[in-house]
């Protein structure tokens, strides 16, 4: 046979979504199984770059994307004490010409819909809620996982993309042993309506300051302000995207900050605070018939905005290979790590290291020449090696 026979996804978030959609359209069939009794994604906005979008387009999505996004016009740089703002770079049209898809901004649960709507396109019923995978063990003939309702689901191949705290992953390799970054970082959506005209509504912008770091940008079609504000402490050491903080808390981490800022902190409804942890590179992601995808196998701090992203191309890289190897699926695996594995170790050692960069103390009082240099290098030593690089064509 061409394909192998049916694959089970566990995992409906973005990286399992986007694969069970590469999949399908490659002529593989499978299941996409999700612990959540509602496929939605939480209250948060995402940017996905053009190594993203353009793998994004390859699965057919780009209308749908269209519809909800936010093509923002450049990235800029405030200073967080006075407001002084500097460009960073063109995005917009700059970027389409350069990278030839686009940058785009979406809130986090229209992005979980339009993949989510792509799959059920190729397969009506692949997906399946409620589903929290408890076992999962596998034989010379195949893979079988028990969830947590009693149900059951067999398939020839397994792919893990589970997230940061994988029962796939601790199933094949044991638990992690993630290590505290000393940075916290809080999230949060705002009504546009609320917020004064001079917080810009067309732009990306990074706030940057001594011992913080605030990241802020249009999603759903300009609609929402979703705000990331990372700050350096070590009394918060919890690794969840849920837990809700206050406002209070919120606003002490950035006491002095320039009034903008303040008044986007002020305005989120619920704001919530999770612990940054970073974990080595995995030497391997496959054990047998199962393989692991996204956040399951290479978790990435948020520094470059490239987690999603490197689970979207994992996805497409892996269909391709599974295509093209059928029946074989150890080949399969191991052409698929062997493409992915330099890639995404380089994207999590970077997003690493800018950590150290967003925090710098003489990032307290730039002048205008050394933010252009700062700038530069980091556009520099950033963004044209991950944005070049091309999924859809990566060799397996």
């Amino acid at each position: 046979m061409a394909s192998p026979d049916k694959v089970i996804i566990i995992g409906g978030g973005i990286g399992g979504l986007a694969a069970g959609l590469a999949l399908l359209r490659q002529g593989i069939d499978v299941e996409i199984h999700e612990q959540s009794s509602e496929l939605k994604e939480i209250g948060a906005g995402i940017q996905i770059s053009s190594n993203g979008t353009r793998v994004l387009h390859a699965l057919g999505l780009e209308q749908a994307l269209a519809r909800v996004a936010v093509i923002p016009a450049q990235r800029e740089m405030r200073l967080w004490n006075t407001g002084q703002s500097w460009k960073l770079f063109d995005l917009g049209t700059a970027v389409v010409a350069k990278y030839g898809t686009p940058h785009i901004f979406l809130h986090r649960g229209d992005l979980h819909a339009v993949l989510a709507d792509g799959v059920r396109r190729e397969k009506s019923d692949a997906l399946h809620l409620g589903r929290r995978c408890v076992r999962i063990e596998q034989s010379a003939a195949g893979v079988e996982i028990a969830f947590e309702d009693g149900g059951t689901a067999s398939g020839a191949l397994a792919i893990g993309a589970d997230g940061i705290h994988s029962t796939v992953r601790k199933t094949l390799f044991g638990a992690d042993q993630p290590v505290f970054t000393g940075c916290v970082a809080w999230r949060g959506l705002v009504p546009m309506d609320r917020l004064p005209p001079q917080i810009s509504r067309t732009s990306g912008t990074n706030w940057v300051g001594p011992q913080g770091h605030v990241l802020h940008y249009p999603v759903r079609r300009g609609e929402l302000l979703n705000c990331i504000s990372l700050v350096e402490r070590d009394d918060w050491q919890v690794e969840s995207w849920t837990v809700q903080g206050t406002t209070d808390e919120m606003l002490n981490d950035f006491r002095g900050w320039h009034p903008d800022v303040q008044v986007i902190l002020e305005n989120i409804e619920v704001p919530f605070k999770w612990a940054l942890m970073v974990r080595p590179p995995m030497a391997s992601w496959t054990r047998g018939r199962i393989t692991l995808l996204g956040d399951a196998c290479h978790p990435t701090l948020p520094f470059l905005g490239q987690g999603a992203v490197m689970s979207i191309e994992d996805a497409y890289v892996l269909g391709a290979s599974l295509k093209k190897y059928g029946r074989d699926h150890d080949t399969g695996f191991a052409r698929y790590e062997d493409a992915r594995r330099e890639r995404t170790a380089a994207v999590v050692r970077k997003s690493f290291e800018h950590r150290k960069e967003a925090f710098k103390p003489e990032l307290a009082d730039l002048n205008e020449q050394q933010a252009n240099e700062w700038q530069q290098k980091r556009v520099r030593d950033q963004y044209d090696w991950l944005y070049t690089y091309d999924a859809t064509r990566v060799a397996v």
